[in-house]
């Protein structure tokens, strides 16, 4: 396994220090000592504490969306592509429930910063990577018609909902024992019925 980096390691430390704490207590400091980074090179690499949470955040989504994007182009037909939004997401949150949690709860924070702009951006980019991929099935009439603004709610809704719970230490099962009901339910919602399909 490759040796962390230094950005990766600070990265790393911020993460434990905001889960131990929560990000309002974290300091430059604590994360200094925990990564056994100098202040200069934490200045170097992101030159604040938001910037670092900032960073935390979307190497988290960098890396959501990675798998996403894997299984996605592994999919062959509608089904197995609505199935991967959920299965993917879940997957991710169970593997990395720390990582899943701030960004649940650091949204708004990150949005309200220098750099939510960007991620504002990078939100766009990642919906119309969705839509690119789902528009051959939505031309052959796989899906009902939904408004778009509803359609991502509609499949991953559900799936957020029951991570946040899960999360929270709500559920008295692994979030991953309800994903296949999930992901068929995320299919059942959005499938076009047989007098729906085009003839």
């Amino acid at each position: 396994m490759p040796k962390p980096n230094r950005k990766d390691s600070i990265l790393d430390a911020a993460l434990a220090c905001i889960t131990e704490v929560g990000a309002d207590a974290t300091t430059i400091e604590m994360i200094r000592e925990r990564s056994g980074a100098s202040i200069g090179s934490l200045y170097h690499h992101f030159g604040n504490k938001e910037r670092i949470l900032a960073s935390l955040y979307f190497e988290g989504l960098r890396r959501y969306a990675e798998r996403l994007d894997a299984n996605l182009a592994a999919a062959a037909q509608a089904t197995e592509c609505i199935s991967a939004l959920v299965t993917s997401y879940i997957d991710w949150v169970v593997e990395n429930p720390d990582w899943a949690r701030f960004i649940l709860h650091s949204r708004g924070r990150i949005e309200a910063g220098e750099m939510g702009e960007q991620l504002k951006t990078s939100n766009r980019e990642h919906y119309v990577r969705l839509q690119t991929r789902l528009q051959t099935y939505r031309e052959q009439g796989c899906f009902r018609d939904v408004p778009p603004e509803c359609f991502a709610s509609i499949i991953i809704g559900p799936a957020h909902d029951m991570a946040r719970n899960w999360l929270a230490g709500r559920l008295s099962k692994n979030l991953v024992e309800y994903r296949d009901m999930l992901a068929e339910t995320a299919w059942l919602a959005v499938r076009a019925t047989p007098d729906q399909q085009p003839q």
